[in-house]
């Protein structure tokens, strides 16, 4: 075992090395400039957002897809990954997180353009879209699109399961004192209660559950930047220097120049919005929607929410408490920051964190549930949510130390091909959204 952890941690350093990090953050640059800075509609885009009448072929509305999306995108690494790129890179990386965000929004449109307009109706009359849909259909290249559900359906199970699931009993277990046992118990029920019923069930608890979590959390660390609103003008300051000059060594860190702000910055962004890794696009598909510009606006939205705002809110809560200069790890690193704050921060932080993460196990079944019904037709749709629920049960109680890098591998591998679509296809996503912008922007 010793031995594969070690070898997939090199295989994960080179496949998320510089060329990936350049790859997708360029995707994001190119994307901006070639549809004229798309991110410049985001506030119709939310507007959009929150309708959630039936206005064209689909499953669920846009405001549904919309909290799917973000219920698999706003999860531990907008609380803890922020952490972690803050110990690496210093305070400079909050900034170059951000940024990764509000480049990434133009991804986010495209990507799901890109599934609204090639997505097909099942033969039980259930709408399919995605990646593997516009490889197939859009770039006639069906092995690619094969190879993206392949890589979707074990990441799935990685990222968006056993990690998750891991994540919420060991800080139950820390805070609680609760057996990872009974953790896992409850959290295998209460998703197979929702999951079983498909992506109308999951949509349904979606639409209710996220707003509340995301505004719970947002209000918190408010709060918590109010107790110490005297230094958080310093603090932006401090944030937007070290962005550009890098951080000397002070107190236990260690220092971290430019270099490092951008590099732990831009890749804590990345891992934190999914913006070109393909998975939102799946339930970006089965919305309900007259045109695929304006579900591509809606999609949009959810990288706006996920780094633009509460990654820049939880990057300012752990830069204000001034604890980063301790050299922690990003966990510890957050934990100390939260903690810092009598009450107010360990509720936050308790609550925030089991609510994202049990959101992103309901969302990131979907998506593996639509690349095996890809390969594999109908039939497996069933097989996979059992199989879903039982996966749950067994990431609560079993140590995973080579998951996330097995993860990390796969979403790689699920993001190349999707990146080049988008690429080969930005002509296409331009035309759709000129198209679109020239009938309707209500």
């Amino acid at each position: 075992m010793e031995i594969l952890e070690k070898f997939l941690t090199t295989v994960d350093g080179y496949v998320w090395g510089v060329p990936m990090l350049v790859l997708l953050m360029g995707t994001h640059i190119f994307l901006t400039f070639r549809l004229g800075f798309v991110q410049k509609y985001i506030f119709k885009a939310i507007k959009i957002s929150f309708q959630r009448g039936k206005e064209g072929r689909g499953d669920i509305s846009h405001f549904g897809a919309l909290t799917t999306a973000l219920a698999s995108t706003i999860g531990a690494g907008n609380i803890i990954g922020v952490g972690t790129a803050v110990a690496a890179g210093g305070p400079g990386a909050v900034l170059w997180m951000w940024l990764t965000g509000v480049f990434g929004i133009a991804t986010k449109y495209a990507e799901a353009l890109l599934a609204v307009k090639y997505r097909i109706t099942s033969k039980n009359g259930t709408i399919s879209g995605g990646p593997m849909y516009v490889l197939a259909l859009g770039m006639k290249s069906r092995w690619l699109g094969a190879m993206f559900a392949f890589f979707a359906a074990i990441a799935a199970f990685g990222i968006g399961n056993m990690v998750q699931a891991n994540s919420i009993a060991v800080l139950v277990k820390d805070t609680f004192h609760i057996s990872p046992w009974i953790t896992g118990i409850v959290i295998t029920i209460f998703t197979a209660v929702v999951i079983i019923g498909g992506i109308h069930s999951i949509a349904k608890v979606c639409e209710k559950f996220v707003p509340f979590m995301a505004v719970f959390y947002v209000l918190g660390c408010l709060v918590i930047l109010a107790l110490k609103f005297d230094t958080i003008p310093a603090t932006i300051m401090l944030i937007l220097k070290s962005a550009f000059t890098g951080q000397a060594a002070i107190g236990g860190f260690l220092g971290a120049g430019m270099k490092e702000a951008v590099r732990f910055g831009v890749a804590r962004g990345l891992f934190s919005n999914e913006s070109g890794l393909g998975s939102a696009p799946i339930v970006a598909a089965a919305a309900q929607t007259r045109h695929p510009a304006r579900q591509a606006l809606v999609s949009s939205t959810g990288t706006f929410w996920d780094t633009v705002v509460i990654c820049a809110i939880s990057g300012l809560v752990l830069v204000n408490s001034n604890v980063w200069t301790k050299g922690l790890d990003g966990a510890l690193l957050t934990k100390t920051a939260f903690t810092a704050i009598p009450i107010v921060g360990p509720v936050v932080l308790t609550i925030g964190l089991l609510t994202f993460v049990f959101s992103t196990i309901l969302g990131w079944s979907y998506y593996g549930e639509k690349a095996a019904e890809y390969l594999f037709g109908h039939r497996a749709i069933k097989p996979y949510r059992w199989l879903w629920v039982f996966v749950v049960m067994f990431g609560s109680v079993a140590t995973i130390p080579i998951v996330w890098s097995f993860s990390d591998i796969a979403n790689a591998l699920m993001a190349l091909p999707n990146l080049i679509s988008l690429l080969v296809l930005s002509g296409v996503v331009s035309a759709q959204t000129k198209d679109y912008l020239a009938k309707d922007i209500s």
